[in-house]
């Protein structure tokens, strides 16, 4: 409806405009209330940021050093399967500079080898532990000679004593300020599973290494399956820190009765029954000599 008179046209701008102002005042006023709400909101926000910003890098920090623990605790099992190259290549580092490859002639004169590792050692000589198999023939009178490589060094070694049922014997070497080797102590306890380590004096590093897992423990020694080569035998048997358990054989068969695949080791300790003596559980010097 349009006003036909000029007041009744000024009644309806006037009447637009009122409109038109009112709606501005709520507009307006709708504006200002979200404008203050969100500021306040913001300053909600902003009150105790850093606070709560510290807390929550706290938590982020803690959860994640307990999933690295958690995933270190999967990846065990996995690491005590195989040890990594650089394990390996450690260790022959470690125990090089105390080991022997042992070389003579058996019964028939064919060449038998072995391993030695030092016991103890002086500024001119060095007691060596090697496997009573690769020395049996000299042994006996007259009996081949036995010579040691350490290094680029060749020298002789005089077998002092062995230790037939336990495969041990003990030679002189004719070389001194040679590490020692640390035997375990006599209450070590090696758990089934554990991981062992074989390890030779003969190899392009100055030493080779096999690793295998412990089967058994007992007073009898340690039952294990890993490799010991005609090399092999005669030398340290070791767990992860070098320490060593037990002495690597091939002939050692406490039960009477040889196994395939599973090894005997003859505890490192069992030296000094006799072929060392010990006193107060350390190497002190050689057995008697036969």
């Amino acid at each position: 409806m349009i006003p036909r008179t000029v007041i009744g046209m000024a009644v309806l701008i006037l009447a637009l405009a009122v409109g038109a102002a009112s709606s501005g005042v709520a507009f307006y006023a709708y504006y200002e209330f979200k404008r203050d709400t969100t500021e306040e909101r913001v300053a909600t926000f902003l009150d105790g940021f850093d606070e709560r910003f510290e807390t929550a890098t706290a938590i982020i920090e803690a959860e994640k050093t307990n999933g690295l623990a958690e995933i270190r605790k999967e990846l065990e099992p996995l690491r005590r399967i195989r040890a990594e190259g650089e394990t390996l290549d450690a260790l022959v580092e470690k125990l090089r500079p105390s080991l022997f490859f042992v070389s003579t002639l058996d019964e028939a004169g064919q060449p038998s080898v072995g391993s030695a590792f030092a016991v103890a050692s002086d500024a001119e000589q060095t007691l060596a532990v090697a496997s009573y198999t690769t020395v049996r023939a000299a042994t006996r009178s007259p009996g081949p000679a036995v010579t040691v490589r350490h290094g680029e060094d060749e020298v002789k070694a005089q077998l002092w004593t062995w230790q037939e049922d336990k495969d041990l014997a003990l030679l002189v070497v004719a070389k001194g300020s040679i590490p020692a080797l640390a035997l375990a102590p006599e209450d070590a306890v090696v758990g089934t599973g554990e991981r062992v380590f074989a390890v030779s004096g003969l190899g392009a590093a100055g030493g080779a290494i096999s690793q295998g897992f412990v089967a058994d423990m007992s007073a009898a020694g340690i039952q294990h399956d890993a490799g010991v080569g005609p090399s092999f035998q005669g030398g340290p048997l070791v767990n992860s820190e070098g320490a060593v358990l037990g002495v690597a054989s091939r002939a050692y068969a406490p039960l009477g009765f040889a196994s395939d695949g599973v090894l005997f080791a003859p505890l490192a300790r069992s030296a000094c029954e006799k072929v060392l003596k010990c006193p107060s559980g350390d190497v002190a010097g050689p057995g008697p000599r036969r």
